[in-house]
């Protein structure tokens, strides 16, 4: 037994297998030695996996597995098909934690991949021949290192389309929520990460109307805390400028 992923495949055919109602545990009767024996599926998975490894018993195993998943009715349940797959996960774990210790991928992915695969053998198994059960583990196995071979090799790459629609829809969204006669701030240099590099000041208009457009403007910039009115003195250092523009006009 390994560790079982919560919320792989896996545990999830685990877990609906193990919901029995009343608590009955679901099992298996197979013919060995023209005897029938009935296993609970704890005692088959014991049996093919576990140290002591009595041939007979583990081919029995398999053919009743595959031919009650094969004899599922379209339909139906599916227990018997997941039977068959619970059966063979413990088979898969060794390749499963080795593609996992050597390759970057997720191993929910390869336990999806390893069912699929189970699920595909199924189709074409046959109950009476042999190694039956050891097929289908190999066919699962085969498919995860194909899988992890696959996705490594493959490069994530922006999506040129989306990019764009999603950088067209914003321009627009902000071409909307301008106002017709706005006016835009162009400061040079720009501010830093730690913000302006002085205290931004506005120059006395010449015209009262100018000086209740700045002001405004200042107002509506969030910086009502350093923006004041004032002539630069004279033997100030000129550190940049500051130019206004009605809103869309070219720069």
């Amino acid at each position: 037994m390994t560790w079982i992923e919560p919320a792989g495949a896996f545990a999830l055919i685990d877990n609906c297998l193990r919901a029995v109602p009343g608590g009955v545990q679901r099992s298996l009767t197979v013919s060995v030695d023209h005897h029938l024996v009935q296993l609970s599926l704890e005692e088959c998975r014991n049996a093919l996996y576990g140290q002591l490894r009595d041939e007979a018993l583990r081919t029995a195993i398999w053919r009743q597995a595959v031919t009650k998943a094969k004899r599922e009715p379209r339909g139906g349940d599916g227990k018997g098909r997941l039977t068959a797959v619970w059966l063979a996960i413990p088979g898969t774990y060794r390749n499963l934690h080795r593609i996992l210790g050597q390759l970057r991928v997720e191993r929910s992915d390869l336990e999806a991949e390893a069912v699929l695969a189970v699920l595909a053998a199924l189709d074409t198994a046959d109950p009476d021949g042999p190694e039956t059960g050891g097929r289908m583990i190999k066919e699962a196995v085969n498919r995860m290192w194909a899988y992890a071979n696959r996705v490594t090799r493959e490069v994530p790459v922006v999506d040129i389309a989306a990019f764009a629609d999603a950088r067209n829809a914003t321009a627009l969204l902000e071409e909307r929520s301008r106002p017709a006669d706005g006016w835009e701030v162009h400061l040079t240099p720009p501010p830093g990460r730690d913000g302006l590099a002085a205290t931004l000041r506005f120059a006395e208009s010449r015209t009262e109307q100018e000086g209740e457009r700045l002001g405004a403007l200042a107002h509506c910039a969030g910086l009502p805390d350093l923006v004041f009115r004032a002539r630069r003195h004279e033997q100030a250092e000129l550190i940049g400028t500051l130019v206004l523009r009605p809103a869309g006009a070219r720069r």
